[in-house]
């Protein structure tokens, strides 16, 4: 059987939103990059810490989930973001671009039907700063119906935090644990 999905968003979850005075926090290294459809005079400065790699890593190794990018910067999360943070390759969520001025046009994530669709019956943890109570109600009902679906929310001005990947990984490897109970043969009773 597959491992759950690790759905791994990047804006205010790698990259923190800047605080009102535009701080990050300190962990954090500033980067340039240009992403599909920009100019090389035109990069984007990003922030992101270098010890998420290595956690990221560490849970991977572990064969408990399926890594994918869900995220709005698509294949530039596999081309730009990963390497910086020395990960491999990894498959992405092929979301398109909405015309949308707000994360949750629907009272919802904006990702969150292309990633149902994508899902189908597979469960998921799914990392995103950006879900609303109509998010996790849909989580529940997934897990209600069988597609096992645990939702983790990051602080965006704090993004990504050890806590969060222990979650993930607990829950899959719980998850397994269930999948692989082997049920006790029934006893046989001795006859009087």
């Amino acid at each position: 059987m597959r491992p759950p999905y690790l759905l791994l968003d990047i804006d205010g979850v790698l990259i923190p939103f800047p605080n009102a005075d535009g701080s990050t926090p300190d962990a954090h290294a500033r980067h340039d990059v240009v992403p599909t459809g920009r100019s090389a005079d035109d990069p984007v400065t990003i922030w992101l810490n270098p010890a998420h790699g290595p956690m990221l890593m560490d849970v991977f190794r572990t064969g408990l989930i399926t890594p994918v990018w869900c995220t709005s910067w698509r294949q530039d999360a596999t081309t730009l973001i990963g390497p910086l943070l020395d990960l491999p390759p990894l498959p992405h969520v092929d979301l398109p671009r909405p015309q949308i001025t707000t994360s949750h046009p629907n009272g919802y994530l904006w990702k969150r039907d292309h990633v149902d669709a994508w899902l189908g019956e597979a469960p998921a943890v799914w990392i995103d700063d950006d879900f609303t109570r109509l998010d996790h109600a849909w989580a529940a009902e997934r897990t209600a119906s069988g597609a096992l679906t645990l939702l983790v929310q990051p602080e965006p001005h704090a993004g990504l935090q050890a806590e969060h990947l222990a979650m993930a990984r607990a829950w899959a490897g719980q998850l397994l644990a269930t999948r692989t109970a082997v049920p006790a043969a029934p006893r046989e009773t001795e006859a009087a």
